[in-house]
C-alpha cells in the first residue's frame, strides 16, 4: 500500500545544473537549477525553470539566451554555491574559482571547468506560477574529451553526473548501469 505525500515536487532524481547568462552590464552570472530536462527532439530543446525573484531569471529574459552547465560529482560544492548566492551583489564565478567563457553561438557564457555544456537560444517562455519555464533551442553541445567514449558519445560514468533529490534536498552521484535503452524491455514485446 502506498502512502499519500500530497502534491509536492518529488520527481526523483532531478538534475543539478547551473544555468548561466550575462546581466545587463555584461557580467556573467548563473543559478543552480533542479527543474530541467530535455523537452523536444527536433529541434533539440531543453526546458529549465527559474523563479522570477532570481537574478538569473531577468538575465535570461533580457539576453534571450542561456547555457546549461552539467557538473561532475567533484563540482557539487560549486554547484550548490551557485544556488545559494545571488548574482545581484556577488561575482559567483570568481568566488567559486570558475572561468566564464563567452559562447560564439549564443549571448551567454558557459563554465570552462564543467564537462558538458548546452548552448541555448531562448525559444519559449511559459509563466507557470512561482516559476517561469524557459525553453531553449540547443544550438550546440560542448563536451570535454575525457567524458567521451570511443564513439564520441558522452559517457556519464566518466563524467560522474550529479543528481539532486528534491525531497531530502541532497546531492547524489550516479549509480550502476542497468542496461541498454530500447533493449532491456524487449522481453515484454509481443513476438
Amino acid at each position: 500500500m502506498k502512502t499519500s505525500l500530497g502534491a509536492k515536487t518529488l520527481a526523483i532524481p532531478t538534475p543539478a545544473w547551473i544555468v548561466s547568462a550575462y546581466d545587463a552590464a555584461g557580467k556573467p552570472t548563473g543559478a543552480t537549477i533542479a527543474w530541467g530536462g530535455i523537452c523536444c527532439s527536433k529541434p533539440p530543446c531543453v526546458a529549465i525553470s527559474l523563479r522570477a525573484a532570481t537574478y538569473t531569471h531577468g538575465c535570461v529574459m533580457a539576453a534571450k539566451a542561456f547555457c546549461v552547465n552539467i557538473p561532475r560529482q567533484t563540482q557539487a560544492v560549486q554547484t550548490d554555491y551557485f544556488g545559494m548566492a545571488t548574482g545581484r551583489d556577488t561575482d559567483k564565478f570568481a568566488a567559486a574559482g570558475l572561468t566564464p567563457v563567452k559562447s560564439d553561438l549564443v549571448g551567454a557564457p558557459y563554465i570552462a571547468e564543467y564537462p558538458v555544456v548546452l548552448e541555448c537560444r531562448l525559444a519559449h517562455v511559459v509563466e507557470l506560477g512561482l516559476h517561469t519555464q524557459f525553453v531553449g533551442e540547443i544550438v550546440d553541445v560542448k563536451a570535454d574529451k575525457d567524458v567521451l567514449d570511443v564513439e564520441g558519445k558522452i559517457d556519464i560514468t566518466n563524467m560522474g553526473t550529479v543528481l539532486y533529490a528534491t525531497g531530502s534536498r541532497d546531492y547524489w552521484g550516479l549509480g550502476e548501469r542497468l542496461g541498454a535503452g530500447f533493449s532491456i524491455g524487449s522481453a515484454y514485446m509481443k513476438k
